[in-house]
């Protein structure tokens, strides 16, 4: 049987980063031999949210399907691509009569993945608790896929392997997002799941989070509010391979940048 390769990639930062990964993904899908790619996109529009263009520029530029985290709603558009576009979800634990899905089932023709994306609530929105949102949907899909991946997109690194090592050999993989800073922690738990504290940042590298560094000192320094602006450094992509084999199960992780 031929193993299976999933790349997850980090918080795109700003339009410039998607036009990178739409430029480079497909070169990368091919040299790696990756079959499926999942990527957050909640800060690929100017100035923080998701837009139609530049989601649209990660799907047509590679990436099978696009996660979200805290800044989903900051643009209002968001609300109608949440409904309209399949393969974009925003996290579960909002409140169910906010717009668009927390997970998805995506069948590739090859193998189906359930998609699930949580918010951590940990100094982050004061939502639905995570691992109960977790629980219910694994309760409603059981039986309907065949690979599991988790997004949590949270601040506190306590919380993200807490709710790792809560689903270890349950959700094949659980990576983390959010903090923009890839964490040096992939590994396989002990009873399977691949898991990666954060994947990082689609990004200029020589910025603060993917802002220009100048604006994170004034800020620092006067205690004002200083208006934001991305850095146009060099872009660096920031993500992690894994790969599945016997019982699409994970047999590897490691981390990826280009």
């Amino acid at each position: 049987m031929k193993n299976i390769k999933l790349l997850l990639l980090g918080d795109v930062m700003g339009p410039d980063a998607a036009s990178y990964v739409g430029s480079k993904l497909w070169g990368i899908r091919k040299n790696l031999g990756v079959d499926f790619v999942v990527a957050n996109c909640e800060n690929c529009a100017s100035g923080n949210g998701v837009d139609k263009e530049n989601a649209r520029k990660l799907l047509d530029g590679g990436c099978d399907f696009l996660t979200t985290g805290n800044h989903v709603f900051k643009k209002p558009e968001a609300r109608i691509l949440l409904e309209d576009m399949g393969e974009l979800i925003r996290p579960a634990n909002y409140p169910p009569q906010v717009p668009g899905r927390g997970h998805a089932i995506v069948d590739t023709g090859a193998f189906s993945v359930l998609v699930i994306n949580v918010l951590g609530t940990v100094m982050m929105e004061p939502l639905s608790n995570p691992i109960f949102t977790i629980e219910k949907i694994l309760d409603e899909e059981k039986g309907k896929y065949d690979i599991s991946v988790l997004d949590i997109h949270a601040e506190a690194t306590s919380e993200k392997l807490a709710v790792a090592h809560r689903f270890d050999g349950v959700i094949d993989v659980v990576v983390g997002t959010h903090t923009h800073v890839q964490t040096a922690d992939e590994q396989l738990l002990p009873n399977g799941t691949a898991y990666i504290t954060d994947l990082g940042m689609c990004g200029p590298i020589h910025s603060v989070l993917g802002v220009r560094p100048e604006c994170i000192i004034e800020k620092l320094t006067t205690n004002m509010p200083v208006r934001f602006a991305l850095s146009d450094n060099k872009i660096e992509a920031h993500g992690a391979l894994v790969t599945l084999g016997e019982g699409k199960k994970p047999i590897s992780i490691e981390r990826i940048t280009f």
